[in-house]
């Protein structure tokens, strides 16, 4: 199988230098490749020329140029040609909105599968995913329809937190996905915790980091998945 995915849960972990937990593995993922072509459109309260440079800066300490569709005139054309994929983290009704506007979801259906790798962080594995609708995000915009590129069958939870604080009434992050399975019986649903992704390379999907990943399915007790275990059911 052709189809090379690194799926990282963020960007930063607290205290750290942006993007640098992931950047080694994004460097190994990427190695041979020498630029790669980025997907600013998540970004909502900084601009996209802003968001190029740190993922630039980031990104030429492991070799990669990294160039952006919306500084080009043709975006769907230039992400076609491109030699490796990359979505970042922001927020995702936005992303989707914008990418469907220019047609790239389609191209990313395409040509992923066709070989080019593809590197997304938080809403960028959400657009991953068949759907959106296991982002953490508000829907800010209004896009097309909530589908995505559907480059693996089951849905992401990025960010996925456990925790419930002492005072807040709202529901958890466990409650939100146990009511999206509900909703959507046949699906797989996975809480994927910061400071880990996943890794689909040789028909086989990884779970890195060190911490496990929570399932959720409907009419099973949510439970833990470790790195190093089988994720074949999830394919």
């Amino acid at each position: 199988m052709l189809m090379r995915l690194l799926l990282i849960s963020n960007s930063t972990n607290a205290g750290e230098a942006y993007l640098e937990y992931p950047k080694h593995e994004i460097g190994k993922f990427l190695e041979g490749i020498d630029e790669a072509m980025f997907v600013p459109y998540a970004a909502v309260t900084f601009s996209f020329d802003e968001y190029l440079a740190k993922v630039q800066a980031r990104f030429a300490e492991i070799g990669v140029g990294v160039r952006s569709v919306h500084r080009e005139s043709n975006p769907a054309g230039a992400l076609r040609r491109a030699r490796a994929i990359v979505v970042g983290g922001g927020n995702t009704f936005r992303l989707v909105k914008t990418m469907q506007e220019q047609g790239l979801m389609q191209v990313i259906r395409e040509r992923v599968p066709e070989g080019v790798p593809y590197v997304g962080w938080s809403a960028g594995s959400n657009v991953a995913c068949p759907t959106i609708c296991t982002t953490n995000d508000m829907p800010i915009v209004e896009p097309a329809s909530f589908n995505a590129a559907g480059l693996v069958p089951f849905q992401i939870n990025p960010h996925y937190l456990d925790a419930h604080p002492d005072g807040h009434a709202g529901e958890t992050r466990e409650q939100r996905i146990l009511e999206y399975i509900a909703a959507n019986p046949g699906m797989y649903a996975v809480g994927l915790r910061e400071g880990c992704m996943l890794k689909f390379e040789d028909g086989v999907l990884t779970l890195m980091g060190a911490r496990p990943m929570r399932i959720f399915r409907h009419g099973e007790n949510p439970y833990e998945v470790n790195p190093g275990d089988d994720l074949s059911f999830l394919l």
